[in-house]
């Protein structure tokens, strides 16, 4: 981009490395220098939590606040009951309204950490789409907005071209999506005064959708702006970790494997994600992302703590913090390690060190723990674990006992 902008909120998406396109740059920053203005990312609720891989898009709602304009969450209660193709390789598995709206309330938790909500001009809302799309009128739909759309440009857009060209199938359901996205952002510029879309990379083509359909139906001049899909220096997808999602939501992930995700951060991601998902000046960024040796292991602390410090507030991080150089520094057990609390029924005349492994997260599947005791990479109470037989029975627990996995993954087990 060779011009410079003029508005905060283009400004710090540029030099922080949010942005991977936007369908208007001089448009959108002459609009946000022109007042307040509205801003949307949707969440589908296909979970009770999100997880780390849609941070990126928390974040940048948490800006666009941050540099005087106005945030909305929508939440799709709607489009949730059809789901997102975008890039995927099977349909989504369809989950009935109460699943859905206890997904929602699970979710609405996370946001609030990042933003604040009110009636203030540039306070967030929180917005359903059910509120418009469960009370369609299917014939009205494809007669008033269904005839904007040309099939031939839907299936350009690489979302789908991508999965019929590996030849699976893509449903009627799921084509509608892109429609009823489209429809969200018109409703949202009609009612809200929204002009601005923001989404990952891949809901590119369901934005530009959004955009033509709001010119075209109540000619309203509106933007969309993406951010890069993000992988980390080896290749791997953000939100995924040895042991399953990134969970967002303190119940389905505690602070501590939280922090401690961001601990394991690879070298060469530092200053990247320092940028990202903290508020550190960028200056300070690029200086903590170019340290090495010892060094660089502070400046993960330091991103950790930062990004604990957004999500579940200060007293988590330094717990975490202290909890992680008990363990690794003084081979203690911290108070903060995550816990699995075994009942007399749980245990009954023992049960085995693999399942175990499995039970505290720090394996997927037995096999997965087998392997990692046949390759050293388990401990018991910090000693090597070789005998992937060993029964734990209740003498065993008398005291809680540390398993280990690797040199920085560890769970407590004690009967409780």
């Amino acid at each position: 981009m060779t011009w410079h902008p003029k508005s905060d909120f283009v400004a710090v998406m540029t030099e922080r490395g949010f942005l991977a396109d936007c369908t208007d740059y001089q448009g959108l920053d002459d609009a946000l220098m022109s007042g307040v203005q509205p801003g949307y990312i949707g969440f589908d609720a296909t979970a009770k939590s999100l997880h780390v891989g849609s941070l990126i898009q928390i974040m940048m709602l948490r800006w666009l606040q941050k540099t005087g304009h106005k945030p909305i969450t929508l939440m799709g209660g709607g489009t949730t009951k059809v789901g997102d193709p975008s890039f995927r390789a099977d349909e989504r598995p369809l989950l009935t309204p109460s699943a859905i709206d206890d997904n929602i309330a699970g979710i609405k938790d996370v946001f609030s950490a990042y933003l604040k909500y009110g009636d203030g001009p540039t306070d967030a809302l929180m917005i359903n789409n059910a509120e418009w799309l469960d009370d369609l009128n299917y014939l009205d739909f494809l007669r008033d907005i269904g005839r904007h759309f040309s099939i031939n440009r839907m299936l350009s857009f690489e979302s789908v071209k991508s999965r019929l060209d590996r030849e699976q199938s893509l449903s009627f359901l799921e084509f509608n999506y892109m429609i009823l996205q489209a429809y969200d952002f018109m409703e949202l510029h009609r009612r809200y005064g929204c002009v601005l879309q923001m989404g990952g990379s891949d809901q590119w083509g369901n934005i530009v959708n959004g955009i033509d359909l709001t010119r075209r139906v109540i000619e309203g001049e509106v933007y969309g702006l993406t951010s890069p899909l993000l992988t980390t220096s080896d290749g791997k997808k953000m939100g995924k970790s040895q042991s399953g999602a990134v969970w967002l939501n303190a119940d389905m992930l505690s602070a501590y494997e939280f922090w401690q995700f961001w601990r394991n951060t690879t070298d060469a991601d530092v200053g990247r994600f320092l940028k990202l998902y903290t508020e550190l000046p960028v200056d300070e960024c690029d200086r903590l992302g170019a340290l090495a040796g010892a060094e660089i292991n502070e400046a993960k602390i330091r991103l950790a703590g930062e990004i604990t410090t957004l999500l579940h507030g200060p007293e988590a991080a330094a717990a975490a913090e202290a909890t992680a150089r008990e363990v690794f520094e003084k081979g203690g057990v911290g108070d903060d390690l995550p816990t699995l609390n075994l009942s007399a029924e749980d245990l009954g005349d023992g049960i085995s060190i693999v399942q175990l492994i499995v039970k505290s997260g720090l394996a997927g599947s037995g096999k997965e723990a087998k392997r990692l005791i046949a390759e050293n990479g388990a401990r018991l109470d910090d000693q090597p674990l070789t005998n992937a037989g060993l029964m734990i029975d209740a003498a065993a627990l008398s005291s809680p006992i540390k398993l280990s996995a690797g040199k920085k993954r560890h769970a407590l087990v004690q009967l409780g």
